[in-house]
């Protein structure tokens, strides 16, 4: 029997998994990337771009970071050579098509909107459609169609279509005498070229995640005090100086199944919804204890950061960022070589920006913007189809069943869109279990039970985390969230030896590796 065909687009962390997974149960994948080498958004980023979470939690259920590798957390340099090293042991380099521009997807097949199961389902005897996947190979120009039974989106959140601020006219960067760029366009300049642009100028930044953080170190190592670097942002967010507050690893207290019993849940049952309720307090007090140590480790308050929302609620939207070196920072802070200014909004006059809330110009020669992506704009648009592109937007969430399948949308998934705190292992459990899907390992509730699940995720992103319901992440649900898929795909849900391992020790990558 001929090896059904899958087309994976992407070939960054959930790209290479996919596709290995694939290529373990006979398939036949392909994967393109526009990019010329692998890695998805470690591919380009800033010099001084480091993983955010220890790399215990960031490796590979089958492939551990080699002993060679001591940092806990390792630079980009080391995260590629990490990448390739998988792609090599496992062979994924011959299904890899890199400059290779995926224009569109459509669908050739009967309408989903009157089923009611997923198509796609079992070996895939029963589906009636194809996918057509125009590609377009930037080194020669020429366009093919590749059919595919199957399409696996890898696509990201975190890169290729910017997200810039809209600003009325005559109030933009078009009267900007500078330059006023996207972060993306910054991280893609080699280190010395990056060095040179913002050498001797005055910057501003606009946005305070990882990425905002991490050119305004880079800005303020060029160029002091002389020529400062200025931080626009419109929120605090909790920023961990190390993983162990007071000496208790972050593992402990948000990584094991005792601390999800303290959290509610999508769709739990009563006893669950009691034990949350009853541990509140509980819940309350290890928040408040991770905020005193970042407080004592942090002059937060010294220069009014200090966030004005709970430590839990940003674990929950996958908000929290890992600051190294916190020291470099606050003094860098203190000798002016970075300033920060909290503003809700801002506009545009010919020397710099104008801060709105109080009337304060600040002038400057670059505008970079710190501001994220259009991750839910770029999976609608590689959709031929009008509706399906509405499906994946029409819901503040990309509203997909287990984070991984639209239900109305036949013989495709979606892995990595949907965030966590350790992203590698959960979207090596969302190749798994697509993967087993496709095996037909086990079957899917009807398409309105689906729905129904998706429903009650949205309702629950709207009460535990309010304005930020919006982001798909599983947030501080881990272990739960990977309980539903190892149920589905017939694994054991308790992945330590003994009851008190299970109920205490904090979970892994590692402790996935078997079925």
């Amino acid at each position: 029997m001929d090896k059904k065909q899958v087309v994976i687009v992407g070939a960054g962390i959930s790209g290479l998994l996919a596709c290995k997974y694939c290529l373990s149960k006979g398939l036949n994948p392909t994967v393109f990337d526009l990019e010329s080498g692998i890695g998805g958004v470690w591919a380009k980023t800033i010099k001084t771009t480091r993983l955010q979470a220890p790399k215990d939690l960031y490796q590979f259920s089958d492939f551990p970071w080699p002993d060679s590798v001591v940092d806990v957390f390792p630079t980009h340099q080391q995260m590629l050579e990490y990448f390739h090293s998988y792609a090599t042991r496992f062979d994924l380099m011959p299904h890899i098509k890199l400059q290779s521009r995926v224009n569109s997807i459509s669908y050739d097949g009967p309408s989903s909107q009157a089923w009611s199961l997923w198509n796609g389902i079992g070996e895939m005897s029963s589906t009636k459609g194809k996918w057509n996947v125009s590609v377009t190979d930037t080194r020669t120009a020429t366009t093919r169609v590749y059919i595919a039974d199957f399409v696996i989106l890898c696509l990201g959140r975190f890169k290729d279509v910017p997200n810039m601020p809209k600003f009325p006219v005559g109030k933009g960067p078009e009267i900007f005498r500078g330059e006023a760029i996207h972060s993306m366009e910054y991280a893609a300049m080699d280190d010395d070229k990056a060095e040179a642009f913002v050498k001797g100028k005055k910057v501003v930044i606009v946005g305070f995640g990882k990425t905002g953080l991490d050119i305004a170190r880079e800005c303020a190592s060029i160029n002091g005090p002389e020529h400062p670097c200025t931080i626009v942002y419109r929120r605090d967010h909790w920023k961990l100086p190390d993983w162990a507050p007071w000496g208790i690893p972050l593992t402990y207290l948000y990584f094991n199944r005792f601390s999800e019993l303290l959290v509610h849940k999508p769709g739990e049952g009563f006893v669950l919804n009691l034990l949350a309720t009853l541990l509140s307090p509980l819940r309350w007090g290890v928040s408040k204890f991770v905020e005193s140590y970042i407080k004592s480790k942090l002059p937060l308050a010294k220069f009014d950061m200090v966030p004005q929302h709970s430590f839990e609620k940003d674990t929950r939207s996958c908000l929290i960022l890992y600051m190294p070196e916190p020291d470099n920072f606050f003094d860098a802070v203190e000798e002016k070589s970075i300033q920060l200014k909290k503003s809700q909004s801002f506009s545009f006059y010919e020397k710099g920006i104008f801060i709105d809330e109080d009337n304060t110009q600040i002038e400057a020669e670059i505008v970079i913007f710190a501001t994220g992506f259009r991750g839910v704009e770029k999976l609608k648009d590689i959709f031929e189809s009008s509706t399906f592109g509405d499906f994946i937007s029409g819901s503040p969430r990309v509203p997909l069943y287990r984070e991984c399948i639209h239900p109305q949308i036949p013989q495709l998934a979606v892995i990595g869109f949907s965030e966590s705190l350790s992203n590698m292992y959960i979207s090596e459990m969302r190749a798994k279990w697509v993967v087993s899907l496709l095996e037909g390992a086990f079957k899917l509730p009807s398409v309105n039970e689906m729905e129904k699940d998706v429903a009650r995720w949205d309702e629950y992103m709207k009460q535990s985390i309010e304005e930020y319901h919006y982001r798909s992440s599983v947030g501080a649900l881990e272990i739960w969230y990977n309980d539903q898929l190892c149920k589905d795909m017939g694994m054991s849900r308790l992945r330590k030896k003994g009851p008190f391992a299970n109920l205490f020790e904090p979970h892994g990558p590692l402790d996935y590796v078997s079925p």
